[in-house]
């Protein structure tokens, strides 16, 4: 009997990952939830999963350490034996204005949300002997302005880049790469925003689709990319905003 696929999600113990991680098992996928902190929220999702009918783990790795990562995959590869679906959704930031910025806020922002995207597509394309699919999750704060928001938008710029080399370059193992942009969605991380009502009210209202998006968007718009019908869809960056981004 043909085991089934496996998707590793980081940061999916909650929030769009925990979402992504949903919406993948429904479509028949075995799952990895990686998450560095909330270990009863990782465990809940894990159960989520298997009242799905799916196989589950949790794993406990910093992905900034490359150290950690090479551990999480020898979980994997311990509890599975395969991988053909990675989603670097995993990201962190300083939100400060550029002039109050240091270099361990620029260190960090950069490290969580690049070099651990590059190291762990490294790791995950090694296993993926039969071909299979990267999505990392970008923000429109790589390609416009947001207040307080340079570190993390230079670092999702910087996520689009990195997808359209790894496109490129993996492409001979068969491996499809995209990424995912989404608008202001209201999750867990935006309660970090001193300004968040005010975000999200604005969102709402200037919104060509009439709302905000919500994390089920962007799990839908993942869940395409790494089906077969994105085949010819290489190193491209998905926009789900509601046409918000077409506004001045």
């Amino acid at each position: 009997m043909e085991k089934n696929k496996v998707a590793l999600i980081t940061g999916s113990s909650r929030g769009i990952g925990k979402e992504i991680a949903l919406t993948l098992a429904k479509e028949g996928y075995d799952i990895v939830i990686n998450y560095a902190r909330s270990k009863t929220k990782a465990l809940d999702t894990v159960e989520e999963i298997k009242a799905l009918g799916q196989d589950a783990i949790a794993v406990k790795a910093n992905i900034a350490k490359k150290e950690k990562l090479e551990a999480m995959f020898q979980e994997i590869d311990e509890h599975f034996g395969r991988l053909d679906v990675l989603i670097n959704n995993a990201a962190s930031g300083v939100l400060r204005p550029l002039m109050e910025l240091e270099e361990s806020h620029w260190d960090w922002t950069m490290d969580i949300n690049n070099k651990a995207m590059l190291f762990t597509s490294q790791l995950a394309a090694a296993r993926m002997e039969s071909g299979g699919a990267i999505v990392s999750l970008s923000s429109l704060g790589a390609i416009r302005y947001l207040p307080n928001y340079t570190t993390v938008g230079v670092s999702k710029a910087a996520v689009e880049a990195l997808t359209r080399y790894m496109a490129v370059e993996l492409a001979p193992k068969g491996i499809r790469v995209n990424a995912v942009s989404g608008g202001a969605v209201d999750t867990d991380a935006l309660t970090h925003f001193p300004n968040r009502e005010e975000l999200l009210s604005d969102a709402a209202e200037r919104t060509p689709a009439g709302r905000i998006t919500q994390p089920e968007d962007l799990a839908k718009a993942v869940r395409f990319l790494v089906s077969e019908d994105a085949d010819m869809i290489r190193g491209q960056t998905i926009i789900v905003d509601g046409g918000i981004s077409l506004l001045a």
